[in-house]
């Protein structure tokens, strides 16, 4: 069992930035894939980014989020930049045993985080 917890979200201005925290309990965090993935209001959850033993993200983020992760202190991080209002939504981490190719498949996923909230003003 891994259990996630979000953290570093908040209300930032458009062009801001700020940095999520995901701590995930358990021993086997290494062997772990981890995502981010963000749900705005009236819409379907959708991905971000993700890292195992390389990375890959949306296209509506990249070059503006890097996503990383600690692996002593089993953590997983993202940072954004370049903040714009559409990126408004609760943030969620996630973590599962599966391959490369399906990082970006929400249902691939086994374990989520509670969810942390970002608001971008314009």
């Amino acid at each position: 069992q891994v259990q996630l917890v979000e953290s570093g979200g908040g209300l930032v201005q458009a062009g801001g930035s700020l940095r999520l925290s995901c701590a995930a309990s358990g021993r086997t965090f290494s062997s772990l894939a981890m995502g981010w993935f963000r749900q705005a209001p009236g819409k379907e959850r959708e991905f971000v980014a993700a890292i195992h033993w390389s990375f890959v993200y949306a296209d509506s983020v990249k070059g503006r989020f890097t996503i990383s992760r600690d692996n002593a202190k089993t953590t997983v991080y993202l940072q954004m930049n370049s903040l714009k209002p559409e990126d408004t939504a609760v943030y969620y981490c996630a973590a599962g045993f599966l391959p490369a190719g399906l990082r970006s498949t929400l249902g691939a996923y086994d374990y989520w985080g509670q969810g942390t909230q970002v608001t971008v003003s314009s």
